[in-house]
Parts: structure tokens; C-alpha cells; sequence
């Protein structure tokens, strides 16, 4: 049984992957596995979601990413990351964005730079550089109990944002959020992403959200999941909520719709 290792980007290498996982193999225990022999690579600067129907693991496999758990055989690959356990260069932003409700908008966010070394005001510093950017402008001193689910959300990717690497893994992180604010914070996430250009992959049961933010969409269609095909997403940049109402949108939707088994095959559209 093998371990999960994290292997270094050698500096001054280009084309490298983001996230190259090979061979992921995992279960819980008397379960059959989640995942067998898996193979995944999102390119490095891409935006990549993951689609697939709810308890096959999905959340899973980021716990595997980020280390939190590990796999009973595989490798993951991280560009940028240092050698070693304490080298995961991953920023992982869960469903819920899990803030500390006795600390400041300005101490959650730099918690992460704090953990892994820096002085506290150094990371507060950077912090209250980066909250106009992200929308939380004059938000520094408040706590979480007085901002809105859309603001706490930016607190929390903020956070990651900084904690993380080149990598970050969002869990469907505006699911709980109304469909008006959700659709305000995909537009943001786009905008930020597009500055920074991370490696981001997604988690979302949400087709539209997928196809409105990716480059690419990787689907599950059943268990135990060994492949996730991959469906580019040709979709011009930058993109508004209108790219949406897009022939060539629809026409991708209906594609993921019946590789997930949700319409069927037959007519209109000649999809592979």
C-alpha cells in the first residue's frame, strides 16, 4: 500500500500540470471503493469543475488532495509544492466557510500565512491589502455574526487564496447561498480568477455554474468512479451570466446532461 506523495515543480520547467493524479485508489473501510486506479490532470492556470451525482465521493477526493485523508494506492502531483508533508502548496475551501467567530475578518484570512510561519502583522498586512480587491473592503475589524453569507464566503476564499499555492480545490462553495447572490459571486469569482490565474478545481452539482466558469468540466457518470471524461468548454472570455443563454451553452449543457444520464441519447444535436 502506497502513501499519497506530494512531488516538487522543478523550477524554471513549463507545461507542467496543475494537478496530476495517477493511479488514486480509495474506500471506506467494508465500502467498495470510491475510486479505482483514477487518473486526473488539470493543466496548470486552468479552471476545471467536477460534475457528477451527489455520494459518489466527490468531497472525497478533495479530502485526498489536500492530505487529510489517504489513499490506499496513488500519487498526487502539485506544481509549486515543496517536498515533504508540510509542502502541500493547496488552498482547500470547503462548503461551509468554517470562520473562527471570535476573530476578525482581517485575523480569519491570515490565518493560514500565520500557520505556516509568517509574523502576524506581516500577514495582516497582506490582508488588508487584498480585501478592496475581493469586495470586503471596510470589512478588516468586523467578525463573522455581521457580514452576509455572500461576504463570509469571500472571507473564506480569501483565506484560502492566501493559505494555498497554485492550487486551490472549492467544494461547492456558493451552494448554500441564494440564486441572486450566487450568481453575483460567480461573476466575482471569475473576475478574481482571471487577475490571478490559480489553478482552481471545482466542485458544483450545478451545470450552468460549471460551464459558465470552467475552461474545462470533468464529468462522473458512475461508480466506483475510474475516469472523469473531460468536455472542454469553448466558451469565449471574459463571460457574463448572458453566456448562459448561448447557443454553443445549451448545446454543452445537453452534452453533460446525457452523460450523466439525466435525458436521453436519442435525437437532435449529434453529440459524440
Amino acid at each position: 500500500m502506497s502513501g499519497r506523495t506530494i512531488t516538487p515543480e522543478p523550477r524554471q520547467e513549463t507545461g507542467l500540470p496543475g494537478l496530476s493524479v495517477q493511479g488514486l485508489t480509495y474506500g471506506f473501510e467494508s465500502d467498495k471503493p470510491l475510486f479505482e486506479g483514477l487518473d486526473l490532470e488539470v493543466p496548470k492556470g486552468q479552471f476545471v469543475s467536477i460534475v457528477a451525482a451527489s455520494g459518489m465521493g466527490k468531497t472525497t477526493l478533495f479530502r485526498l488532495l489536500a492530505g487529510l485523508l489517504q489513499p490506499e494506492s496513488g500519487t498526487v502531483t502539485v506544481a509549486g509544492a515543496a517536498e515533504g508533508p508540510g509542502g502541500r502548496s493547496i488552498g482547500y475551501m470547503p462548503q461551509r466557510d468554517c470562520l473562527m467567530p471570535w476573530r476578525t475578518v482581517q485575523d480569519n484570512a491570515a490565518i493560514g500565512l500565520e500557520l505556516a510561519g509568517m509574523a502576524r502583522r506581516e500577514a495582516r498586512r497582506k490582508v488588508l491589502e487584498l480585501l478592496p480587491e475581493l469586495g470586503l473592503a471596510g470589512t478588516a475589524s468586523k467578525y463573522p455574526h455581521e457580514l452576509s453569507g455572500g461576504m463570509r464566503q469571500r472571507v473564506s476564499f480569501l483565506r484560502s487564496l492566501l493559505a494555498g499555492g497554485e492550487l486551490l480545490l472549492l467544494d461547492e462553495p456558493f451552494s448554500a447561498l441564494d440564486a441572486m447572490t450566487r450568481s453575483s459571486l460567480q461573476q466575482w469569482l471569475l473576475e478574481v480568477w482571471e487577475k490571478h490565474r490559480k489553478t482552481i478545481l471545482f466542485i458544483t452539482h450545478d451545470i450552468d455554474e460549471a460551464l459558465l466558469l470552467s475552461d474545462q468540466v470533468l464529468v462522473a457518470a458512475s461508480a466506483p468512479i475510474r475516469k472523469l471524461v473531460p468536455m472542454m468548454v469553448d466558451l469565449p472570455r471574459p463571460r457574463t451570466y448572458e453566456t448562459t443563454l448561448a447557443e454553443n451553452f445549451v448545446y454543452l449543457k445537453r452534452r453533460i446532461l446525457r452523460q450523466l444520464g439525466r435525458i436521453g441519447s436519442s435525437g437532435g444535436g449529434g453529440d459524440e
